[in-house]
């Protein structure tokens, strides 16, 4: 098979909401998507399950499967209902305790995930980053231990890194070698997107590839991560933990998000929109792909998963050699 007869490959690293919204996006295409995923959570009920269990994080694991998911819809709301009721199953949602189980029935997150993957229909690979149960630690005026800590005290923290080397899995990396395209999805920078990128063998692995390697930039800031934050100041933390590669194509909203969407956001979370930065983002060498890539569900900000998918697979088609793209 040729290579520009193949279907593309994709790996995207990321965590959390951001990087659910964007696969429900990557999953209409045709194209092969690997997911990585970071398992440094310590809050919520992954927290819980975690230290009880002395497991690695399964919430965005699960986040992830269930926006891949192609089965009956009341199957994808079972796994995603939270229990309400006091008691020891309260805010677990029950997805977390499938992968739990799977973990002892399967012997790893890896197993689990497949597994799970199977039962949801999942078209595409969804990897944790690593098999180990692991935090997140901020160096600065003192350590920060975990998640939360970190994203708390960011202002005081010069350096990020987990609490132990890593060992990462050869599918994880040879994924990253593979791959036709590298992303990092929007999502929390530093507890979200950044761990993926505090392995050596990561890091290596993407200093190997010929894969460009884009962002897909956050819509709104997040506060004590990314206040006061433009689209290249993520592009600036970004690289900063890349090895030699840097950010090759950003991604980025240019329209107005409307005033009382944003309002709302500065009085109830002191969020506000990520301004588009582009002077200084073609400063950096970085390769704007600027839309109106914003949607309002339920009075939340979220990306445009069709059109943003659909800008991400512009790229992965032109720089496939490809004079013309392929309309869905």
């Amino acid at each position: 098979m040729s290579d520009k007869t193949r279907r593309k490959r994709v790996v995207v690293f990321g965590g959390g909401t951001g990087l659910s919204c964007l696969l429900q996006g990557l999953k209409l295409f045709p194209i092969d998507v690997t997911t990585i995923v970071a398992v440094s959570d310590n809050g919520s009920s992954t927290g819980v399950l975690k230290e009880e269990l002395d497991i690695p994080a399964v919430g965005d694991v699960g986040k992830v499967l269930l926006a891949m998911a192609n089965v009956d819809e009341d199957f994808v709301s079972l796994l995603r209902y939270r229990f309400k009721d006091e008691g020891s199953l309260h805010n677990h949602p029950v997805r977390n305790i499938m992968l739990a189980a799977l973990i002892n029935l399967k012997g790893n997150l890896t197993e689990a995930t497949k597994y799970m993957a199977t039962l949801l229909n999942v078209q595409g690979t969804v990897l944790p980053l690593t098999e180990e149960k692991v935090d997140l630690v901020g160096h600065g005026d003192k350590d920060y231990y975990g998640e939360e800590e970190v994203s708390l005290n960011i202002k005081n923290i010069d350096r990020i890194s987990y609490d132990h080397e890593v060992g990462v899995g050869e599918d994880v990396l040879m994924s990253v070698l593979n791959a036709d395209l590298i992303i990092f999805s929007s999502g929390s920078l530093y507890t979200s997107i950044i761990p993926n990128l505090l392995s050596k063998d990561v890091l290596k692995a993407i200093d190997s590839s010929k894969a460009p390697i884009m962002y897909v930039s956050n819509l709104v800031t997040q506060p004590g991560e990314t206040d006061g934050y433009a689209v290249s100041d993520h592009l600036k933390v970004l690289n900063s933990y890349l090895g030699n590669r840097k950010i090759n194509y950003v991604v980025a909203n240019d329209a107005k998000i409307q005033d009382e969407i944003i309002e709302k956001y500065i009085k109830d979370e002191n969020k506000h929109q990520v301004p588009l930065d582009a002077d200084e983002i073609s400063k950096m060498g970085v390769t704007l792909i600027a839309d109106d890539v914003f949607d309002v569900d339920d009075g939340r900000v979220r990306h445009d998963y069709l059109k943003t998918a659909y800008l991400i697979f512009q790229v992965l088609m032109e720089n496939s050699g490809y004079d013309h793209i392929l309309y869905i």
